[in-house]
């Protein structure tokens, strides 16, 4: 949601002729290839290629919050370029993030985008980057596929230097597979560049934008087979260099020197592994001028995934081993008391201590019956001692009055300690950006007249979401000072209708700021009267309560939406009583 005046997007300027020199950007998990949140349109060579000219349509005007099919939520514009714009943006349905590429419905790619998009989408295979939807709706025409968090760009990989040789095998045996199989159900890639290829946190390679980076940037192909697969041979190339295998940089690699040609990876880097750098070679030089003289080239993803099969395995790197620390003696062999000293150079010696002779003589024995005498003497004494008490037990249960006493002292142990209001030590406003943080003690000092009271914010249902600043909502953290027994909260809202829940900070949480800083669950999330009130039969231990408003109530029934707490009083098993 959005306070009332909202900035525009920033739009990626992708003019020019040369190419993108820009270093690899972190992984946006967008369809569309990006380099420090611009275009990755620096040329991929690629002989077979063809790009069209971008239509002059312009690119919807959108807005962070503007939702798509009553569902996606455009939350941040990741590109915006040749007539299209590409988006991270929220599934409200199954509460999820999901990319969105937009584009006029009269753009003179509009057609072939929604066509490429459906066939990729009935695909259905896994190491791809699933196009969930293609619509055309109200003059616009967008693509909604999957986004994937936890998985890292082969541009950001390669930035921080070439990839090991099973890493490296893992790749192209990978990605040629599948190319393989979506060129035998008549799909080609056409713009398979690093930014195209994702490294999930499972080590899986998933490749984005199938048919769909083509469709949306022209690119036509009369060999697509041939395309892919040199395009295979120029990322495994870059995997082992760290160099992009043409004259000119691109997607943060430095191209080859000018004028050298293509050369075989192993004079451009030493310590290649000699059989990855000749199947990248196979691969490049798909046109029949190889340069492995002694192979033929690969000129479909088909061959070059069988000739990766072929290939002896490449074997993961050993985990490094850590030798255990030497054996040490105890500390009683390790002490030098008793024992001779050493000179240097000389053999060091443990001497073995004998142990004393059994107990064989008339004076062992003798004493050997002395100390059965006395065990018997202790055995006996023993349990006339336990009769004793035993008596006594049983006086007791006839009606002793100091046993009356003692079990009743027992009893009152046992009852559980009564919950009471705990002395606060202070407070302060939750939030990236905190609401009108000067007013937090008005939420505590037992006056229910003052109050911490929001911003007004409009739109949205009174969801905070739109501005980065309040994406966790807001609240007020409770500091009890130390770490205390929470039994129960009693809360005053400023009105009703409020979104909220009661959380509690770890017991060793010491400066909680982000709503993972609250792991304990006091109060579920709901919609709120004006009384909030809990009680718990266990304790929670904490030091810091928060009181976390997601919704706003509406402001005097008008578009306009605000809340805020009266006063926030928090109950437990505390010694000392509150003020």
């Amino acid at each position: 949601m959005a306070e009332r005046s909202t900035a525009a997007v920033d739009v990626a300027d992708n003019s020019g002729d040369e190419p993108l020199t820009a270093q690899a950007a972190q992984a946006t998990s967008d369809g569309v290839d990006t380099q420090n949140g611009r275009a990755a349109d620096g040329p991929m060579p690629d002989k077979d290629g063809e790009r069209t000219n971008a239509a002059p349509a312009a690119a919807p005007e959108l807005h962070s919050g503007h939702k798509l099919a009553r569902r996606y939520r455009l939350e941040e514009c990741v590109t915006r370029v040749d007539g299209f714009s590409s988006w991270r943006a929220m599934d409200e349905k199954l509460r999820r993030a999901v990319g969105v590429h937009l584009m006029p419905a009269d753009h003179a790619r509009a057609r072939s985008v929604l066509a490429a998009a459906r066939s990729s989408a009935l695909l259905g295979d896994p190491r791809f980057v699933q196009v969930l939807d293609a619509v055309e709706e109200n003059d616009v025409v967008y693509v909604v596929h999957e986004w994937l968090p936890d998985a890292t760009e082969l541009t950001a990989l390669l930035a921080a230097g070439p990839l090991e040789a099973h890493e490296a095998y893992q790749l192209v045996s990978q990605v040629s597979q599948a190319m393989a199989a979506a060129h035998r159900e008549g799909l080609a890639h056409l713009r398979l560049t690093p930014s195209a290829i994702l490294r999930t946190s499972t080590g899986q390679y998933r490749i984005r934008g199938l048919a769909v980076n083509a469709a949306l940037r022209g690119i036509t192909s009369e060999t697509p087979q041939r395309a892919d697969t040199e395009a295979i041979g120029a990322l495994l190339y870059a995997a082992l260099t760290q160099r992009w295998p043409y004259e000119s940089d691109a997607y943060g690699l430095t191209g080859l020197p000018k004028g050298v040609g293509l050369i075989a990876p192993d004079q451009v880097r030493a310590g290649v592994h000699r059989g990855l750098g000749e199947l990248a070679m196979r691969a490049l030089a798909n046109d029949g001028a190889t340069a492995s003289r002694q192979e033929p080239a690969c000129t479909t993803p088909d061959e070059l995934a069988k000739a990766v099969a072929a290939m002896p395995r490449i074997r993961p790197p050993e985990p490094a081993f850590t030798a255990p620390p030497e054996y040490q003696h105890t500390t009683y062999q390790q002490g030098n008391y008793g024992r001779p000293p050493t000179h240097p150079g000389a053999p060091v010696t443990h001497a073995m201590a004998i142990p004393p002779p059994p107990l064989q003589s008339r004076t062992g024995r003798v004493l050997k019956w002395g100390v059965a005498a006395l065990l018997i003497a202790a055995l006996g004494l023993g349990s006339w001692q336990l009769a004793d008490t035993l008596l006594d037990r049983v006086k007791g249960e006839s009606g002793s009055p100091n046993n009356s006493q003692s079990t009743k002292t027992n009893e009152d142990e046992k009852k559980p300690k009564e919950s009471k209001p705990l002395p606060l030590a202070g407070a302060f406003v939750f939030g990236k950006d905190p609401i009108k943080a000067e007013d937090a003690g008005k939420a505590i000092d037992g006056n229910p007249d003052t109050a911490w009271v929001t911003k007004i914010f409009y739109g949205y249902e009174g969801k905070f979401g739109n501005l980065s600043s309040y994406d966790d909502g807001s609240g007020i953290v409770v500091d009890l000072g130390s770490v205390q027994e929470v039994t129960g909260i009693d809360v005053e809202m400023r009105g009703a209708g409020h979104k909220v829940e009661v959380r509690a900070a770890a017991p060793e949480e010491s400066s909680p700021r982000g709503i993972s800083d609250f792991p304990q669950e006091l109060v579920k999330l709901g919609s709120a009267g004006k009384k909030l009130e809990a009680t718990r039969d266990t304790p929670v231990k904490t030091r810091f309560v928060l009181v976390h408003v997601t919704a706003l109530p509406s402001e005097g029934g008008g578009d306009g939406y605000r809340g805020g707490i009266n006063e926030i009083k928090i109950l437990g098993i505390g010694d000392q009583p509150a003020p």
